[in-house]
């Protein structure tokens, strides 16, 4: 052992200043994550803190801890990197979020969650474009052209509703919950593909063919990336299925689960699709059929382990997000014009209050419009709730930025250092303002007995009737699998929406065609050993 030491030492003494460096700075930002875990679950009963907010201060007081070590030159531990986020980070956390939803309320909602996730964020972002163009002029802003401003409206129209969602529950308030998280997940898929369709075409001189291949584009890469998703899930569960890898060993069952929802994102990203819209419909075909083929330890086991892998990479980007704040490469450059830098943030964020306004409150007036049961319409409280969940910014925002304003997370121009000190502005107020009041809010728009009059059915079919082994926020599936209980007399009016009629076909086609061949609840391998579906 101590010749094996002995040998060790050697090779760390002649490692290079910047190999140490790294090793300093991973230890270091390790510590700092344990630190917002345990200080996050300290907070958990306060009022105004939560995760988020907690990750987003810790990384701001270590930048001012690191930047007065520095001597002022330096505020963080690693250089933000967009192929960082959008490869190893973002993925995680996208597909744990389909993997874990509650597919009935996401697909009975799935109307108004495309209205409010698509076409809102079209709308807010041609608001925040025309505000911009029309506004940065007057502070004699002359270094952005058309696409540039559009690109703006992209950045600016991505959403961040995980302080709302942390506070929000499924059970209590599922149609509310539903709303939020769906419009999130669509939201970042079309600010993602609205801004690479941005960044594809030439926009200097605007015409309708250019217009109409624009839109064509755009809705072919929605349209691809969701079969993409489904089709690698699908793959999946047959691969599963028939090979039943548990019969052996359930390590390799759990890796091809991870391998293949990776599989799904990098594929989109080579393909040149969405890989958050792939990654999400993967997440949601896997747990629907996928994860009924595999063993019951394994089930337990991917649940915690997407939950975890999700929960550390977005505690992960908060937290960096606080220490980037802080950059003095970028501060430097707007030193001399301070002034304006506080404008372009102010502007875009009154831009961003009235985009969400222009779309939340009329799109919602529509739904309503469709729904036959009072049960299934959103109240005037749930809109103001909706249209603050949209309110903040995040990752998202800050990835798109540094790809347009920035060259390998560097900036040498004063331009665009204004751009990236104002998103950075933008990010850091509406998460700590809005972060701040939500749990407020909430309580004040939905107490609780407000919160259990809104409770529907899915309050009555989840945790007492499934297996102890998942957590409150883990049960997905059972929604879809309880056709024999009774329903409370409420909810009999919904049985003439369209939605419910074309749940109902769905499960038809899906227990004769799709279940028998993918597997699913019901549907267990016959191989000898398989896991033993538990029903209700």
């Amino acid at each position: 052992m101590a010749s094996v030491l002995a040998s060790l030492f050697p090779k760390l003494g002649s490692l290079g200043t910047s190999d140490h460096a790294s090793v300093v700075s991973i230890n270091l930002f390790v510590a700092l994550l344990c630190a917002c875990i345990i200080i996050g679950h300290l907070l958990e009963e306060n009022r105004w803190v939560n995760e988020s907010i907690t990750a987003l201060i810790i990384g701001l007081c270590t930048g001012v801890v690191i930047l007065l070590v520095s001597g002022g030159k330096n505020s963080h531990l690693l250089v933000f990197s967009e192929d960082l986020f959008f490869i190893y980070v973002l993925p995680p956390i996208i597909f744990n979020a389909g993997f874990q939803v509650k597919k009935k309320q996401f697909f009975v909602n799935f109307i108004t969650i495309m209205m409010f996730g698509a076409i809102g964020t079209l709308v807010s972002c041609a608001i925040i474009s025309l505000g911009a163009i029309q506004t940065f002029k007057k502070l004699d802003i002359e270094f952005l052209d058309i696409g540039d401003y559009l690109a703006i409206g992209a950045i600016f129209a991505a959403t961040d509703s995980v302080c709302t969602l942390q506070v929000l529950h499924q059970d209590e308030t599922p149609l509310l919950y539903s709303l939020v998280f769906g419009e999130g997940v669509v939201n970042d898929a079309t600010s993602v593909v609205l801004f690479n369709a941005i960044q594809n075409f030439d926009l200097t001189s605007v015409n309708p063919s250019i217009a109409l291949s624009f839109l064509g584009n755009f809705f072919y890469l929605f349209l691809a990336s969701t079969l993409l998703g489904a089709g690698t899930g699908l793959l999946s569960a047959y691969i599963i299925k028939k090979l039943y890898f548990g019969r052996h060993s359930t390590d390799r069952e759990v890796a091809l689960m991870m391998l293949m929802a990776y599989l799904s994102y990098m594929l989109a990203e080579l393909f040149y699709l969405s890989g958050i819209l792939t990654v999400f419909f993967c997440g949601i075909v896997m747990s629907h059929y996928t994860w009924h083929n595999v063993t019951e330890s394994s089930r337990v086991t991917t649940r915690h382990a997407f939950a975890t892998l999700s929960f550390l990479a977005e505690t992960f980007l908060f937290l960096y997000v606080g220490m980037d704040a802080l950059d003095i490469e970028k501060w430097k450059f707007v030193g001399d014009r301070p002034g304006l830098s506080i404008s372009v943030s102010s502007i875009l964020m009154g831009l961003i209050l009235l985009g969400r306004a222009a779309f939340v409150f009329p799109l919602s007036f529509f739904s309503n419009l469709m729904k036959k049961s009072s049960e299934q319409k959103i109240t005037f409280r749930q809109q103001v709730i909706i249209w603050w969940a949209g309110l903040m910014r995040g990752a998202v925002s800050m990835a798109l930025a540094y790809n347009k304003f920035t060259r390998g997370g560097h900036t040498q121009l004063q331009d665009n250092a204004i751009m990236i000190t104002s998103t950075i502005t933008i990010v850091l107020f509406s998460t700590m303002v809005f972060g701040l009041m939500t749990k407020p809010l909430i309580s004040l728009l939905l107490p609780p007995q407000r919160q259990l009059s809104t409770v529907s059915s899915g309050a009555n079919t989840p945790k007492s009737l499934t297996a102890p082994l998942l957590g409150s926020r883990e049960d997905s599936e059972v929604d879809l699998n309880v056709p024999d209980l009774p329903h409370p007399p409420s909810l009999r009016m919904l049985l003439t929406a369209p939605s419910h009629k074309v749940h109902r076909y769905w499960r038809k086609f899906d227990d004769a065609f799709m279940r028998p061949m993918f597997g699913g609840r019901g549907f267990a391998p016959p191989a000898p050993g398989s896991p033993t579906e538990q029903g209700p």
